[in-house]
């Protein structure tokens, strides 16, 4: 009788635990699975439409900052066309729409979006994912950047500027950005869309977590999206 309890007992006890095991084994790799379904797959850009658009003047006319957007994405046409539009390639030698001293073109463009972070690649018109994560919340220290669709973050790559002194980099790689921010400006602009430039960035940390080299700097970020109704 005494075996037989026994027997009983220790059969109840592998199932106890063995059970949790298998369990725990499950959940790890529903886990794993599901860290799978978060990578991030290139977003295809499509072709930008280069014609229609307000008049030049009427472009500079409306221009303005804002700083309340509605939480409405951007389609992908428009997406293609902004980022065209900021630092696009425009001429078969692969020259820009916006100038970069000595044509180095050391300055990047990373997309924050809901879903991640993305590089955006002018010769393949692509966006290449960088982190499954939205980081747009870290992209500045105003309320409204969590929210808004697209934060784009530009860095530029000092690796890119040959031997010239940190002084100069940072000099020309500044005025390079303000090219490119004013070309989403004009574009905002002319599609009705709100945008604001920013430079109250935790830097240091945001450049963490996008995974940054030491010769990369992010010099400002700028918010895009639809106008607050």
């Amino acid at each position: 009788m005494n075996t037989i309890l026994f027997t009983v007992l220790r059969m109840v006890l592998t199932i106890l635990i063995i059970q949790p095991a298998e369990s725990s084994e499950q959940s790890a790799e529903l886990k794993q699975k599901g860290n799978l379904m978060k990578e991030l797959k290139p977003i295809e850009l499509l072709k930008p439409q280069t014609d229609g658009g307000k008049p030049l003047m009427q472009a500079l006319k409306a221009r303005k900052s804002s700083r309340e957007f509605s939480a409405e994405s951007l389609s992908l046409q428009v997406l293609s066309n902004m980022l065209w539009a900021a630092w696009g390639i425009n001429r078969p030698d692969g020259k820009r729409t916006a100038p970069s001293a000595m044509n180095l073109q050391e300055i990047d463009v990373y997309v924050a979006l809901a879903e991640g972070l993305y590089l955006y690649d002018a010769k393949a018109n692509i966006l290449q994912p960088v982190l499954a994560e939205d980081v747009r919340a870290m992209t500045g220290g105003q309320p409204f950047v969590k929210d808004a669709p697209v934060n784009l973050i530009y860095v530029a790559d000092y690796s890119r500027m040959g031997k010239g002194t940190a002084k100069d980099k940072a000099f020309f790689s500044a005025a390079n950005t303000g090219f490119i921010s004013q070309n989403v400006y004009l574009f905002c602009a002319s599609e009705g869309l709100a945008t604001v430039v920013r430079a109250y960035v935790d830097k240091p940390a945001l450049a963490r977590v996008m995974k940054l080299r030491p010769n990369q700097k992010i010099t400002l970020a700028q918010t895009v999206g639809y106008p607050k109704k």
